[in-house]
């Protein structure tokens, strides 16, 4: 295969998986934009949190909801349950890695919080396991996953899943769904400021 068509199939795959995925998933995402609405509209925040590109996406959309997305409007509370080095590294060594994540859910989620865990493969120890101590703590559940949503999937409430094996795929649609999910948040909880938006 050439180069030029090498770089022609990685953008038409892509096209592809998302439009399989709009078809399959486009209204899982809209229940998931309106639990988080929800859930900041009633005081609550959102935890992130996921490895590796997962891992960047959870930061990079805790980023989104505290500062601004596309309209000025006050922040949003999220937090991103990856970046803290002492605290992961200190349960990595003391516990386990797969507890990681879910002493930070244990420690700083409150009923009416909302655990986002994402994980391409659907199976992520970690991710798995901090899902779990989220549902006994009483907190909603909310995944993106791939494949067949795998165990990750089958702990939330509201599931998206990308139906596709391919993991740059996958984070293509993961993180397209989190600025859509931004988006419509900011559509449901600010319309007037989305309103006025000049560059929708």
């Amino acid at each position: 295969m050439r180069i030029n068509s090498r770089l022609e199939q990685a953008f038409a795959d892509s096209i592809r998986v998302k439009q399989e995925f709009l078809a399959a998933q486009g209204e899982a995402v809209l229940v998931a934009a309106r639990l988080l609405a929800q859930t900041l509209k009633d005081g609550g925040k959102i935890l992130l949190f996921g490895n590796g590109g997962s891992a960047a996406d959870a930061q990079h959309l805790a980023a989104e909801f505290v500062n601004r997305f596309r309209v000025e409007r006050p922040p949003l509370a999220a937090i991103a349950l990856t970046t803290d080095t002492s605290i992961l590294t200190s349960i990595a060594n003391d516990y386990d890695f797969r507890e990681v994540f879910a002493k930070q859910v244990r420690a700083l989620g409150r009923a009416g919080d909302v655990a986002l865990g994402i994980s391409t493969s659907g199976s992520s120890a970690n991710v798995v396991t901090a899902l779990q101590a989220a549902r006994e703590l009483g907190l909603k559940t909310m995944a993106l996953s791939g494949g067949d949503g795998g165990p990750v999937a089958a702990l939330a409430d509201v599931a998206v899943v990308v139906p596709s094996r391919s993991t740059p795929r996958i984070q293509e649609v993961h993180i397209t769904v989190g600025h859509v999910l931004c988006d419509l948040v900011d559509y449901l909880l600010f319309p007037e400021k989305v309103a006025g938006e000049q560059n929708p």
